[in-house]
């Protein structure tokens, strides 16, 4: 009897000390270990990739947002603020109403098919309301229109995929140069800039493939748009 009492409490003491060790091991020096790395080595991207203007966060460079318009009485879609380079579609996802500040798109997909609503393997006007194809021939229809300015005019062929589709996520934070190459226009004619401005602006904040091979180039939309807006006010 006293003998199996005594390798109980062995058993349990030994238990203990592992639990211990392992909750000192794995619950703190191990996570100490790891933030330490990651605050010393990547310590912007440990801390969300945050984007700053005037010393605030205004965001994530991570994560895109958009830049519309406050709704109008009876509105239910703000219309885009046309001052600013526009991000992609992201239709259909829903907002968020917790940071009305942030207006942080619901990230997930429409789940609709890429021939969702073509007629005869294409998409026409003639394409049943609420379908992909509807949707891609409404947006190309505002991009032409909106960027249409001061005699420069874009034409069906001028307009990038990524100009009328969202993201598998909708939370998309970059651009094809292609699309923002296309608003240059828009964005001096509405902001006083010259195109040359702006141009060099793009070109500025536009990444190349990564490692030179990996992705495409993209534009980061809110790290332009924090640009623009520091070069509007110079000017």
């Amino acid at each position: 009897m006293n003998n199996s009492v005594k390798n109980t409490g062995r058993l349990l003491w030994a238990g203990l000390r592992a639990l211990l060790v392992l909750t000192v091991v794995c619950g703190v020096i191990y996570p100490l270990a790891v933030t330490g790395v990651a605050q010393t080595l990547f310590h912007n991207k440990a801390n969300g990739s945050e984007i700053k203007s005037e010393g605030k966060v205004v965001g994530s460079s991570l994560i895109g947002q958009r830049y519309d318009l406050p709704l109008k009485k009876g509105q239910e879609t703000a219309e885009p603020d046309l001052k600013w380079f526009q991000p992609r579609p992201s239709n259909g996802l829903g907002s968020n109403s917790v940071n009305t500040q942030y207006k942080l798109i619901l990230s997930g997909a429409t789940n609709l098919s890429g021939d969702n609503g073509a007629i005869n393997g294409k998409c026409t006007a003639k394409s049943e309301e609420g379908t992909l194809c509807a949707q891609v021939v409404a947006a190309k229809a505002a991009v032409i229109k909106d960027n249409s300015v001061g005699g420069y005019t874009v034409k069906l062929s001028d307009v990038p995929a990524d100009a009328v589709t969202s993201s598998g996520s909708g939370l998309d934070p970059d651009i094809s140069p292609a699309y923002a190459d296309l608003q240059v226009h828009r964005i001096a004619e509405l902001n006083g800039l010259s195109v040359t401005q702006v141009d060099k602006l793009v070109k500025d904040h536009t990444s190349s493939r990564i490692l030179g091979f990996m992705g495409e180039p993209r534009v980061n939309v809110l790290e332009l748009n924090v640009a623009l807006k520091g070069l509007v006010a110079k000017s």
